[in-house]
C-alpha cells in the first residue's frame, strides 16, 4: 500500500524560509545589540555627544540663582537702546497760530497746582528793646505852670501844647531854645537821659516826660490773600505773625489746602503752609522784625484760575475770518508734521525689518521650544522669563528643569564665563526668572534630561543595527 504524501504548495515553502531567516536574524540582532552597547560604553559616548555646562577653573564659574545672586547679576551696567525721538513726538507744537495777529500780554497768570508745601520757619530773633529810629514822632510833656511869659515862649509853650518832634534823617530832633538832640538808636530811657542833660545845659527846667507818639521807623508789610494790604509798625510791644494778619483783615482764601504764608527776611524766603499755621499756636506767635515782608500766597486758587482763562478767551475773540484762516493754517501745519513723523517712524521700522539697526540680543539654545535669537526691547530691560516664554518656554519632556543656565561673558572681554544656574525643579523657583535681567550676548541654555540623552543614543545606533541584521540575513 503506497503512502500518500501531502503536496507542498509555494506559499508553504515561503513561510518556511521566512521562519528560518527570522530565527537566524533575531539571534544575530541580539549579538549585534550587545556588541554595539559594549562599544558605546567603551567609547564613552563616541556615538552621541551631549552639550553640558561644567565648571572649569579660570574659564567657567557656576553660580546658583538666588535672590542675592540675581541682585548682584542685575548690577551689571547696561543702558537699553532707545527708540528715535520721532516715536515720542506728536504733530502738535508750540508754533504760533498764523493770521491771528498779536495779542496783549495777559494781566492774570495761570495757576498751577503745587506739590506738597514745605515748612520753612525763620529762627526766633533775639529779644531787644525798642530803639528810636528815623521817622518816629516823639512827644514832650511837662508840668503846667510858670508865668504867662514863659508859657508863651520857648520850650514850655511847646510842652504845654504837647507838640510832637519827628526824628529827622540825621537821627536828631530839633527843640526850640535847646537845639538838636540825637535820639536815633537810643531806647526811650536813654533818649530821656540825653534830653535831660541838654535841658540842664540850656538852663531849662528838666521836668518833662517823653513818649513815642508815632512809630514809623520799624515796619512790616503784609499783602496777598488778606483783607487789606497794609504796612504795620512795630511798637514797644513785639509784633507777632497772627497780630499782623489780624491787622490786615485776616486771611481771605477758600483754598486752605494750597495756601501758604511766605515771609521774606534779610534775603531769605520762608514758608509756612496755611493749614500747618492754623494748627500750631507756636507758628502763630512767630515774632516779626523790622523789614519783614509777608505775603499770603494761594498757590492754586480756583477763582483766580477761572479769571485767567476768562481773560484768555477774551483775548482770543478776533474777527471770524482771521480765526478761520488761523485754524486752517494750523491744521495744514499739523498735517505736514504728522506726515513727517509717520515717514520717520516708517523708515525706522523698515530698517528694523531688514535688520539694518544695531540691536542687543540674547540667544536661546538647548532644550527650548524655539532655539534662536531673542531681541532685547527698546527702552527697558528684559528678564530670563521674557526670553524663555516669548519663544514657547523649554521642553518639559526633554529639558532638565534643574539645569537652566544664563551664560554671561566678562565685561572686560576675558574668557571667563559665569553660568547662572536656575534650579526650577520646584516650579516656585521660576519667580527668579522674572527678576533675572538679561544683558547683551547672554546665552540661555537648557540641558537635556538623562533619559533624553539615552533615548537619543538608542535612536542614533538603531539604524546601524538594523542594517547589520539585514546584511547578515542576506
Amino acid at each position: 500500500m503506497k503512502s500518500v504524501q501531502t503536496p507542498v504548495t509555494v506559499p508553504t515553502k515561503i513561510a518556511y524560509v521566512a521562519r528560518r531567516l527570522l530565527a537566524k536574524g533575531l539571534s544575530m540582532f541580539k549579538h549585534l545589540i550587545a556588541i554595539s552597547l559594549l562599544s558605546f560604553a567603551a567609547g564613552c559616548g563616541v556615538a552621541y555627544v551631549s552639550p553640558t555646562v561644567s565648571e572649569e577653573a579660570g574659564k567657567v564659574r557656576i553660580v546658583r540663582l538666588t535672590s542675592d545672586t540675581v541682585t548682584a547679576a542685575n548690577r551689571a551696567a547696561y543702558v537699553p537702546k532707545q527708540l528715535p525721538a520721532a516715536f515720542f513726538q506728536n504733530a502738535g507744537g508750540a508754533g504760533a497760530m498764523r493770521g491771528a495777529g498779536a495779542t496783549p500780554a495777559p494781566v492774570s497768570e495761570i495757576q498751577t497746582r503745587p506739590a506738597d508745601l514745605a515748612l520753612r520757619v525763620p529762627k526766633t530773633p533775639p529779644s531787644t528793646t525798642y530803639n528810636i529810629g528815623v521817622g518816629d514822632v516823639l512827644l514832650l510833656a511837662s508840668r503846667s505852670g510858670g508865668s504867662t511869659v514863659e508859657e508863651l515862649s520857648g520850650l514850655l509853650a511847646a510842652q504845654n501844647r504837647r507838640q510832637g518832634y519827628t526824628v529827622q534823617d540825621d537821627g536828631a530832633i530839633a527843640i526850640p531854645d535847646v537845639g538838636r538832640v540825637t535820639v536815633a538808636g537810643l531806647t526811650l530811657e536813654d533818649a530821656e537821659a540825653a534830653l535831660f542833660q541838654r535841658l540842664l545845659e540850656a538852663q531849662i527846667d528838666p521836668s518833662f516826660s517823653l513818649e513815642i507818639a508815632e512809630f514809623n521807623s520799624k515796619r512790616v508789610s503784609i499783602g496777598g490773600a488778606v483783607g487789606t494790604a497794609a504796612v504795620i509798625p512795630i511798637t514797644l510791644t513785639p509784633l507777632t505773625l497772627d497780630q499782623a494778619i489780624a491787622t490786615a483783615g485776616g486771611i481771605q482764601t477758600p483754598d486752605l489746602e494750597y495756601a501758604s504764608i511766605r515771609l521774606y527776611r534779610q534775603g531769605d524766603l520762608y514758608q509756612i503752609p496755611l493749614e500747618t499755621y492754623l494748627e500750631s499756636p507756636d507758628l502763630q506767635k512767630t515774632r516779626l522784625v523790622a523789614g519783614d515782608s509777608i505775603f499770603v500766597d494761594t498757590e492754586y486758587q480756583l477763582d483766580r484760575a477761572q479769571a485767567y482763562f476768562a481773560e484768555q478767551i477774551t483775548l482770543r475773540q478776533f474777527r471770524q475770518q482771521a480765526r478761520v484762516q488761523a485754524l486752517a493754517e494750523l491744521q495744514a501745519e499739523v498735517t505736514l508734521r504728522r506726515a513727517a513723523l509717520e515717514e520717520s517712524r516708517s523708515n525706522f521700522e523698515a530698517q528694523l525689518d531688514n535688520d539694518a539697526i544695531a540691536r542687543d540680543y540674547a540667544y536661546l539654545t538647548g532644550e527650548v521650544s524655539q532655539p534662536g535669537r531673542f531681541t532685547l526691547p527698546f527702552g527697558r530691560t528684559a528678564s530670563l522669563a521674557d526670553a524663555l516664554y516669548s519663544h514657547g518656554g523649554f521642553d518639559t519632556q526633554t529639558g532638565n528643569p534643574t539645569q537652566i543656565y544664563v551664560l554671561r561673558g566678562s565685561q572686560d572681554n576675558r574668557e571667563a564665563v559665569t553660568a547662572f544656574n536656575l534650579n526650577a525643579k520646584n516650579a516656585a523657583e521660576l519667580i527668579l526668572a522674572t527678576r533675572m535681567e538679561l544683558r547683551p550676548n547672554d546665552v540661555i541654555f537648557v540641558a537635556e534630561q538623562p533619559v533624553t540623552r539615552w533615548n537619543r543614543v538608542i535612536t542614533q545606533i538603531t539604524p546601524s543595527l538594523l542594517t547589520s541584521v539585514a546584511s547578515s540575513v542576506n
